[in-house]
């Protein structure tokens, strides 16, 4: 039973994207300031998506060694970077906590 609706919902939905479509080619054939504007953007982020790729390739590694630490016990299974020995407000000259007055 629910067929019908089903091929009646996207019977419309398809209606309005060629709707639609139809609508933008017009728009497309009738401004070229428009189609020079797209073609500009698009290219811009076709670049940059390219760009982004070979980035990746060559500095990945880099980065992802940046944020993942390697070895046992620290974030995801890495070392912590500051000595363990240290406080999280304790200096390394041994001043201890500091207060507001200081």
């Amino acid at each position: 039973m629910d067929e019908p609706w089903d091929f009646e919902l996207v019977s419309r939905f398809m209606d309005g994207v060629m709707s639609f479509l139809s609508e933008f080619v017009e728009d497309w054939m009738a401004n070229d300031m428009r189609v020079a504007i797209f073609k500009i953007l698009f290219s811009w982020l076709v670049f940059s998506l390219v760009a982004i790729h070979f980035a990746w390739k060559v500095y990945g590694t880099t980065v992802n060694d940046m944020y993942y630490r390697q070895g046992v016990g620290g974030q995801n299974g890495g070392t912590p970077d500051a000595a363990s020995h240290l406080g999280g407000w304790e200096s390394a000259s041994g001043d201890g906590f500091k207060t507001h007055r200081e």
